[in-house]
């Protein structure tokens, strides 16, 4: 049986044959990398057994594309709640167990009442319990030390990070691009 036109996204590599993004894992919808193929901004270098139709052509959908340009990733991360999450690896700095994303929080380890700034320095991934144990006091008030100074990621850390947390589905044809620099088990 046929997967669903939406059970098809297309895993995008950088030029350089890496994904543009481990967590989120960089896919398109069939519909965009449809489009790239026509556009001639991407190789096709794996096909669903899918194929969609025009009144002229047929064509097998993408299943891993590549950019033909290169994509430089950003020098600087952008500060958001989820690269928080991400550069802690989803694990409260507090009790260090991890979480799903929807069980975090981030506190400001020198709380803001206390003149803290919403940043990468002072900011950690904690889970509610701790977070509310911790309340408006510093580490050393509460007892609470994080378990490493926040500071700023570098992209490579997030993509590192990311590479942990494989996406719930993945398709047999994107495993060599997704792990082709993971070291190889020696028999």
């Amino acid at each position: 049986m046929l997967p669903n036109l939406e059970n098809c996204p297309a895993l995008v590599l950088n030029a350089d044959f890496r994904p543009l993004s481990y967590f989120p894992l960089s896919l398109w919808s069939w519909q965009e990398a449809v489009k790239a193929v026509f556009l001639d901004r991407v190789n096709i270098l794996a096909e669903y057994e899918r194929a969609v139709h025009s009144p002229t052509r047929e064509m097998r959908l993408p299943s891993v594309i590549c950019l033909k340009r290169f994509v430089p990733a950003a020098r600087r991360p952008a500060f958001t709640r989820f690269n928080v999450f991400l550069r802690d690896s989803f694990q409260c700095q507090y009790c260090g167990t991890r979480h799903a994303t929807q069980n975090l929080t981030f506190d400001h380890v020198v709380p803001r009442s206390r003149g803290g700034m919403t940043n990468w320095e002072n900011v950690v991934t904690a889970c509610a319990p701790c977070n509310l144990k911790k309340g408006q006091r510093t580490p050393e008030e509460s007892g609470m030390p994080p378990l490493f100074e926040p500071e700023m990621p570098s992209p490579h850390l997030l993509q590192e990070n990311g590479r942990g947390f494989p996406p719930n589905y993945l398709h047999e044809s994107w495993r060599d691009y997704l792990y082709w620099d993971s070291e190889l088990d020696e028999d």
